[in-house]
């Protein structure tokens, strides 16, 4: 099994240590790491990432790592960050980041959001807020709230919004699960409904369920929890 990490920190002694530290903190796993000292290299190193775990520090070279951050939640990846600048945590978890590390850490702390980040639990805390969606080359902030259902679409995902549109993420279903508050269940394989949203358990002509949402949407559901949405329903 390998893990590509990006480690985006502008002092190179906290990266080379934060580069040590993986590498013991994944022990057999083989550890891809590259590095990125400010803005624009990262922004190209996450660009052309897949399933990487980037560690952020938020500070780079008094460029504001969230410029990043904006842009890596409509990745297919994990983000922890790791700074010194606490008072961010709560926006940092707001969109969507596996855990926030900080400043200064130590292995023991560091491991346990590696852990999080490849086993793809996220930290208890604040809730996420948004998702993003990159439109035109553009990252999309979403607030989660809109989000009616969000429908699996091979590697990718579809969030379906309340206004209509339906906006490509590209997190898979089950990583995008990981994020979502409570109220968003996997009702169907391929469909995770917001039950905000939910109206009522319907059938279809040849018996199947289907969970009605208010914007009008038609979502499968699996006979398996049928019965438990019937009770979260009521």
């Amino acid at each position: 099994m390998s893990t590509h990490v990006i480690i985006v920190e502008d002092e190179p002694l906290v990266a080379r240590r934060l580069a040590r530290m993986t590498q013991e903190a994944l022990g057999a796993q083989s550890v891809k790491v590259e590095f990125a000292a400010g803005l624009e290299e990262a922004t190209r190193l996450v660009g052309r990432a897949h399933d990487a775990v980037v560690l952020l520090d938020l500070n780079l070279a008094g460029a504001d790592g969230f410029d990043i951050l904006r842009r890596a939640i409509a990745e297919p990846f994990q983000v922890i960050v790791v700074s010194a600048n606490v008072d961010r945590a709560v926006e940092a978890f707001e969109l969507g980041v596996v855990d926030f590390v900080s400043k200064p850490f130590t292995a023991e702390r560091l491991a346990k959001a590696l852990q999080r980040a490849t086993s793809g639990r996220r930290e208890a805390g604040t809730p996420a807020r948004f998702l993003a969606a990159t439109l035109a080359g553009k990252v999309e902030l979403i607030p989660i709230d809109s989000v009616v259902a969000v429908h699996g679409a091979d590697d990718y995902s579809e969030l379906e919004t309340l206004d209509g549109p339906r906006h490509l993420h590209r997190k898979t279903l089950s990583a995008l699960e990981q994020l979502l508050p409570v109220d968003f269940v996997r009702v169907h394989r391929s469909h995770i409904a917001n039950l905000r949203h939910a109206s009522r358990l319907v059938s279809d002509d040849s018996g199947r369920r289907q969970l009605l949402m208010r914007n009008g949407s038609l979502l499968p559901v699996s006979r398996t929890l049928a019965h438990q949405l019937e009770a979260r329903l009521l």
